[in-house]
């Protein structure tokens, strides 16, 4: 992570009491937060090393009210930064000490669940996970499935991309958002929620998703639902080699096979998964594990299935596990969705790095991961999407160890680094918030950059819709690599 520019997060002053007034009377009493405890929740989202309190929390109840709050706090010139579940782990919801931060949580409303047209209209904080339990009756999915589903929400994946293990067949969120209802940093509301089937006009809302509220604050979605597969198999594939197991998945896709999820685990979390509540029955003599699913037809399962089988075993695969039942396979996708919570065993801090390589060149660079890892006397865990080479090197540390930290930090730029040398992308599904900000410069020509900062005035002129993020500003091209958050008390604690 580069360093955050001086002031970046703001310097934070007094509240204005006819502020607060104007805002009680949009949202409530249950709206409103602006006590040092109530926002102390907020300071971060799940990428903790940054963290800021807010001066104030506003929860409007659905879009009208965010509309309201929205032009409030714009007439007042005060910095908004969006928030879902706080799931997120690139700092995209870190808050500024003198901004409100908007939360879209009350807004669970399932307004229309369509079956004959397969869509449905939802409240941007509907949890992802409900979406599937809200159409389940339909025989209908939702799919990207982040592993975060219990918890994140659908306003936050619209706002990062979000993808998840079946991504691989699905694609990420964008593939799925048919419409949106925006609220404009000035308050206007700006109504994307009834979709054409060819659309002939700009795709204003692909261009909002995945822009990390930086252009409006989403507060309905409408999402395209699929029929659920009528066979689903799952297979737990067991390596004596983490090389073996990414060589398995580059065969796999150069096979031109469709698998629904190509998922990695190595020894080290296998072990925490398996100390943990979250325990599948891996073996944990395995140096990695590969977990694939195929969906489809009986004919199409079959097939593919049948085709990977040939393939593990010319690869070394030792053995391989089918999940017999339901409950088998939800116990396998156990493991791997609470993975991250599991390295909890194994230090009190995780640094989860997200970075996308063409997958002919996955087993390098989990080797290279490794490598930076070890040469800086850190612990490395692997778990990631190996399907569409999208890997999540789990670093594990302890804040309160600042020299900890910086190795950390260092460990995550060179990571970046090494995955732009291969060709790959500074993010998969986690966005680039904060963390990966400064190495956008890297990836991006400066004209790129130029057209997405002009996009952004466009819609945000005076830059008060979470400011300070995705965009490299000057201060972070100048200062470079190496920066470590203080451990003293000030703007970041």
């Amino acid at each position: 992570m580069a360093p955050l520019a001086p002031g970046l997060l703001g310097a934070r002053h007094t509240v204005d009491r006819s502020l607060l007034r104007a805002l009680y009377e949009v949202v409530g009493e249950a709206g409103l937060i602006s006590d040092f405890a109530g926002c102390l929740p907020y300071e971060c989202d799940a990428l903790a090393i940054i963290s800021q309190r807010p001066e104030l929390v506003v929860l409007p109840a659905d879009t009208e009210e965010a509309a309201r709050a929205m032009a409030i706090l714009h007439a007042a010139h005060i910095p908004v930064v969006p928030r879902g579940a706080g799931t997120g782990l690139a700092g995209g919801a870190t808050p500024r000490a003198d901004a409100a931060v908007l939360s879209v949580a009350r807004m669970k409303q399932v307004f229309e669940i369509n079956a004959a047209d397969r869509c449905a209209r939802l409240g941007a904080g509907v949890v992802n996970a409900h979406i599937t339990e809200a159409c389940n009756h339909h025989r209908l999915f939702y799919a990207p499935d982040p592993s975060s589903q219990r918890a994140c929400t659908i306003g936050g994946n619209v706002g990062t991309n979000a993808g998840g293990p079946h991504g691989l067949r699905y694609g990420s969120t964008t593939r799925h958002i048919l419409g949106l209802v925006v609220v404009a940093p000035n308050g206007e509301i700006i109504d994307l929620s009834h979709p054409q089937p060819d659309p002939t006009d700009l795709d204003l809302v692909g261009l909002f998703t995945g822009s990390e509220g930086m252009f409006g604050v989403a507060t309905e979605v409408t999402v395209s639902l699929l029929p659920q597969p009528a066979v689903t198999e799952t297979l737990l594939a067991i390596f004596s080699s983490l090389d073996h197991a990414c060589d398995t998945v580059s065969a796999i896709i150069a096979a031109h096979l469709e698998p629904a999820a190509l998922e990695i685990l190595d020894a080290l979390t296998i072990r925490a998964v398996e100390d943990s509540v979250y325990a599948a029955g891996y073996p944990r003599a395995a140096q990695a594990v590969l977990l694939v699913e195929a969906e489809g037809s009986e004919f199409e399962v079959d097939t593919t299935m049948s085709a990977i089988s040939s393939l593990l075993t010319e690869h070394r695969c030792i053995e391989t596990r089918r999940a017999r039942d339901e409950s088998e396979r939800t116990r396998l996708w156990a493991g791997r969705k609470g993975a991250f919570g599991a390295m909890g065993r194994i230090a009190p801090d995780l640094f989860v790095a997200d970075v996308v390589v063409p997958r002919t060149r996955l087993r390098e660079m989990v080797r290279r991961a490794t490598d930076i890892c070890q040469e800086l006397g850190l612990r490395m865990a692997n778990v990631f999407h190996a399907g569409d080479g999208n890997l999540h090197p789990n670093i594990c540390f302890d804040r309160r160890d600042a020299e900890e930290l910086g190795r950390v930090l260092q460990a995550g730029e060179q990571i970046m680094a090494a995955c732009l040398a291969m060709g790959g992308s500074l993010s998969g599904e986690h966005g680039i918030g904060l963390e990966k900000q400064a190495n956008m410069a890297n990836q991006f020509e400066a004209a790129d950059l130029s057209v997405m900062e002009r996009v952004r005035g466009a819609l945000d002129p005076e830059r008060l819709l979470n400011p300070g993020k995705l965009l490299p500003n000057r201060s972070c091209l100048e200062l470079g690599d190496g920066w470590l958050p203080p451990t003293t008390t000030g703007a970041l604690r």
